[in-house]
């Protein structure tokens, strides 16, 4: 496939790491971007992940085989009126947002629908902006598609074909059951940890002991609370009623866990966690879902000078990248004292295996 045009509407993380990976598939697709902020325009330009920085919504997108909406989900039915007269017949328009009924109801108003794929690519990071895109963000995760009533089929497949050349997962649903669907394993967990972490901060002690003590698991469970506000706060407004329903139900599930502690009910709870470990347990390791995985291995060490720096050593001498390292303080989730995060899955294993040759105990996750 060739593609001599794309264009992109928002080069935040996800619009950043697509935009990058059409370059890396195809170096000679001509890529034009507009983004409220000039820097990110222009360290764009300067990587050479784009060839044309706008300044707004004009004449550089006529031409285009896809346009990328990448901003705010409230923003992305905005810009669909601006794009109307410049996205010509053969054009799709295509979104990245996690919330997908509005922005069809607005291209439905706006009679774009023979013009309009939805698209949700399922992954993301705590981590926002450009400077945190990477090409590799989408590969082997689900890049959900939501197709107008209106638009060919060929059309479709021609799209799903150039997401698959990404190296993404591409499937097809209707958007009103994505926007349930993501409701339940993305906005809702999102919510949680926020509040979770909310919670805490509101019940600590004066000295700050929660904060102090909640290392290991509070902060793996957590660690999407880090994302945009911006981002999250639109998706609440824009999938509210499917989060409303949603929150309910598992509000009632809490509420059966209460009852459960209340009456002591050691059956009951004993299930509880024996289901959740059962379903979890046979959950595919792939990095395929909304909240990406984290590549990371526990090791025991000797408390001695130059011990950290003995491990860093080795996996440095066989080029292996570290994305972080740290001692565990509050080891009641996790085994060993010092973590290690890794960028890639196979930098974890390849770790965890080279670690183990030199007589350390290795946790894996």
């Amino acid at each position: 496939m060739e593609y001599k045009k794309i264009g992109f509407v928002g080069l935040g993380l996800i619009g950043g790491s697509i935009a990058k990976a059409v370059r890396r598939y195809y170096p000679d697709c001509e890529i034009a971007a507009f983004d409220k902020n000039r820097e990110t325009l222009a360290l764009a330009v300067q990587e050479g992940t784009i060839h044309t920085a706008c300044s707004s919504i004009d004449e550089n997108f006529r031409g285009c085989s896809y346009i990328f909406l990448c901003t705010p989900v409230a923003y992305n039915a905005a810009y669909l009126a601006q794009l109307k007269d410049l996205a010509g017949k053969d054009c799709i328009l295509t979104d990245v947002g996690s919330v997908k009924t509005s922005i069809h109801e607005e291209v439905i108003a706006l009679d774009l629908e023979e013009n309009f794929i939805g698209g949700h690519p399922m992954a993301g990071s705590e981590k926002s902006g450009f400077s945190n895109a990477k090409a590799h963000l989408i590969e082997n995760a689900y890049y959900i598609l939501t197709p107008s009533a209106k638009v060919g089929r060929e059309k479709v497949e021609t799209y799903k074909s150039f997401i698959r050349s990404l190296k993404a997962l591409p499937i097809v649903l209707d958007y009103r059951e994505h926007d349930f669907i993501t409701g339940t394993i993305s906005h809702l967990p999102h919510i949680i940890a926020a509040t979770l972490v909310n919670f805490v901060h509101d019940t600590d002690t004066e000295d700050e002991l929660m904060k102090a003590l909640a290392a290991g698991g509070f902060k793996d469970i957590t660690r999407i609370a880090s994302s945009s506000p911006v981002m999250w706060q639109q998706v609440c407004l824009k999938n509210k009623d499917n989060i409303s329903r949603i929150l309910g139900n598992y509000i009632e599930s809490l509420q059966k866990a209460k009852i459960s502690v209340d009456a002591g009910n050691e059956t009951a709870l004993y299930s509880l966690f024996e289901s959740s470990r059962d379903y979890r347990d046979s959950m595919p390791n792939s990095s395929a879902g909304p909240i990406k995985k984290q590549f990371a291995l526990y090791c025991d060490i000797i408390d001695e000078a130059g011990g950290i720096a003995t491990i860093a050593t080795i996996l440095a001498s066989n080029n292996i990248n570290i994305k972080n390292i740290g001692i565990v303080h509050n080891r009641e989730f996790e085994e060993g004292v010092l973590r290690i995060e890794f960028y890639q899955e196979a930098s974890c294993t390849k770790a965890a295996a080279l670690l183990q040759k030199y007589r350390y105990i290795v946790y894996e996750v």
